[in-house]
């Protein structure tokens, strides 16, 4: 990571959740992803599976849509394919799809206090 192409670029980022176990299920069941356990309170995910280092720390989570806060939009290819996952997964749609100059996307609600979106060409 000491690398100059590394400098200023964004390596990790941190969700809260209410529920360790239900937003590893949700993540699974919804993209696939793999996750580390680092106790009770905190489970990672790793680039490979998510495509950025990550992780979820137990806590109370201020805003349930975090209307204020960061968005953090994942690619697909198949919009629709992703947006079944979500719903089979216990999520709730709270943007419906829509189109902007680019793509289409739709942003969703993981049940455990996390607001994130989705695009796609």
């Amino acid at each position: 990571m000491s690398t100059p192409e590394h400098n200023h670029r964004i390596h990790y980022i941190e969700f809260v959740t209410t529920d360790i176990a239900k937003t590893k299920q949700f993540y699974a069941a919804a993209f696939g992803w793999a996750f580390e356990d680092w106790g009770p309170e905190y489970v990672s995910f790793s680039a490979a599976s998510a495509g950025i280092h990550g992780g979820f720390r137990l806590g109370e989570v201020a805003d349930a849509e975090h209307k204020d806060g960061p968005l953090v939009i994942l690619y697909a290819t198949n919009l629709e394919a992703a947006e079944a996952a979500v719903l089979a997964a216990g999520g709730r749609i709270v943007v419906p799809t829509f189109a902007f100059p680019g793509g289409r996307r739709f942003h969703f609600s993981d049940g455990a206090g996390n607001l994130l979106g989705v695009w796609s060409q």
